[in-house]
Parts: C-alpha cells; structure tokens; sequence
C-alpha cells in the first residue's frame, strides 16, 4: 500500500523518475564445481547442473552491482548505471538452487540471464569465497516473481499486531497513521505498509513458530529473515549484551518452529520512523528498517514513495547483538526458545 501525499503537496511535487534499484550478483561463472560431474564449469542452467556436485565462489570474485528498472508488463530489465547489462536489456529468472555449506547452513541462489547471453547469480543469503557448498536442489522460479519482492517480506498476514492502546489488529488492516505500540519509544504511528504474496518455497517459505513458543498466543508467521528480539535475564557467556535479534530461521527445530513449504503466502512489511522493536503475536520482533540497502529493492514506485515519506534514509539499526549460527550452534537454539521475552 502507497502512501499517499496531499493532494495539494502532490500536484506541487514533480512526478519522481523510476529509480533504478541494485541487486548485488556475481557472474555465473566465478560459482564454479570443484568437485563433481560437471568440474570446472561455473553455474549453468537448471538442466545443466548435477546434484551432489560441490561448488565455490571464486576468491577473487568481485560482486557487481545490477541496476534494475521498474517493472513493465511483467518483464524485469537493466537500469542504466548498472556494472552489467546495457540498459533496457531484458532479464530472465532461471532457476533457484540450494546449497548446503559445511556447517549444514542452506544457502539459495538465483540464477539470472539477460538475453545479450549473460548469465550471473544472486545470492539470497550470504556466501563466502572459498568456501565449500554442496548442490541439494533446484527449482523453477514462479513467473510471476520480481527481484524487487525478495526484501519486501516481514509478517504473514493474519499476524495480530500490538496497538499503542493495547489492543491487537490484524497486519494487513493497519493503514498509516495507526499508532502501534513500540518497546523503546512508546506509541509510533506507522508510516508506511508493504505487501508481496510469494510462493511459499525455499527461501520465501515461512517460519512458524507456535503457539506458546515464545510466550505468543497464537502462532507467528514471519519470513525466514525477519528477527525477533528475545531479551536473556542472565547473560550468556561470548555475547556482549542481555538483548538479543535472533532470525527466525534460524530457530527452526523442526517441532514448535518449523517452515512451512507450500502454496502461496501473503507477506506485510512494516515503517515507522525510527527502526523499531514492536510486538506482534506479543512477541518483540524488529520493523523493517529503512536505508539505501532496503529500500532501493523495493518496487521503484514504493521506493520513491518511501524516500519522499523518509528523506536522508537513515533509520538506525535497534540496539542489540545480532547472533551467529555459529554461536547458535554452540549453546543450541533450545536454549535460546527458553529466554523469556522482554
């Protein structure tokens, strides 16, 4: 949903030019098999490929920064000023892969071509340069994806958001303007809401965490990146503050949190001023936050909408630790379900 201006501030404001927005890829070929069937040759398409096969990225792999323009008619193509790809050139979703690195971690990759033959990857969770990632799975990609959906994610619909007057209202029957009780600064009003429906798999597929789990009343859906503050009354030994931001994937334990694979699943992303903890199902989880990062992924016309509605783009990150999957792994994610939320 846009927010709109007044009508009089409209019509004195120029209409803003669609801006450009950068996804960071790497070529194809620099996420190369080291190991397998097809050694030696970089990412191919999806009938190419082998499972089991092991790649890496390239150690001197330089990411390129891949402007894309507004949508137009469904197709998805290259904005002038981007590293790779003339402008105009159309782009074409190929496949998703996922990958298991050594520690068990799945990372996906998006398989991109544009039609003058090149062929890059994007990686929708982080990769490292040398390290070892084993082929799993691949899968098409739903035609009616666009590149710009993948950060516009937070909580499902359905999820029952804390009002600053204490009571709860579904996510998507906020609009802005409705004041939402926040942890740190008391009552905010919401400036800005987002919606994307996805298919519900691989890394768009979302985390449940169950009833109960984290002290919520009912079960909260959110995307596998969207992080939940979790406050420990007792600090843990190897992290520096008692506040905690945990994403939800990785609290997954297969039983009270687990992805759910299938169908089609209705996302809402939420803005308030300052990047905010607020409570959704009662538990402390993170808005989203607005920056040159986020914000230039989204839809371009949302994105000069939020840009108008955020001049300088400077939201501050919460104040917390983020945790690793290392550290995860090292004192169990059971032992973090047991923290009491603030």
């Amino acid at each position: 949903m846009a927010v709109s201006l007044p009508t009089s501030a409209a019509a004195a404001r120029p209409e803003p030019a669609s801006p450009g927005y950068p996804c960071q890829v790497f070529a194809a070929e620099d996420i190369y098999v080291v190991q397998g069937a097809n050694q030696g040759d970089g990412l191919t398409g999806p009938d190419e490929v082998c499972a089991g096969d092991i790649y890496t990225l390239y150690h001197e792999a330089q990411p390129l920064r891949l402007l894309l323009r507004k949508p137009e008619a469904g197709e998805q193509s290259v904005a002038a000023g981007s590293d790779v790809g003339q402008s105009g050139t159309r782009i074409r979703l190929e496949a998703r892969y996922a990958l298991m690195a050594p520690d068990g971690d799945t990372v996906e990759l998006l398989l991109l071509s544009l039609e003058d033959g090149t062929r890059l990857a994007l990686p929708l969770s982080p990769v490292g340069a040398g390290v070892d990632y084993t082929l799993l799975s691949v899968e098409a990609v739903p035609a009616d994806l666009q590149l710009a959906d993948v950060l516009c994610l937070s909580f499902a619909c359905g999820t029952m958001i804390t009002l600053a007057d204490g009571s709860q209202r579904a996510v998507e029957a906020l609009v802005p303007g409705t004041e939402v009780l926040t942890r740190d600064h008391g009552r905010q009003p919401l400036r800005w809401i987002g919606h994307a429906r996805l298919r519900a798999v691989g890394g768009f597929a979302p985390v449940v965490i169950t009833a109960g789990t984290l002290g919520n009343g009912g079960d909260l859906i959110v995307s596998q990146h969207h992080r939940v503050f979790l406050y420990q009354r007792q600090r843990v030994p190897g992290l520096p503050t008692s506040e905690l931001l945990v994403q939800a994937r990785d609290l997954v334990n297969g039983e009270t949190v687990y992805l759910r694979e299938g169908g089609f699943v209705d996302y809402c992303s939420l803005v308030f001023d300052r990047h905010e903890i607020i409570y959704a199902e009662g538990v402390p989880s993170e808005s989203l936050m607005v920056n040159d990062a986020t914000v230039n992924r989204l839809p371009p016309a949302v994105a000069a909408d939020v840009k108008a509605r955020f001049p300088g783009l400077a939201h501050v990150p919460h104040f917390g630790t983020e945790t690793s999957r290392e550290f995860l792994a090292a004192i169990g994610a059971g032992r973090l379900l047991g923290l009491r939320k603030a």
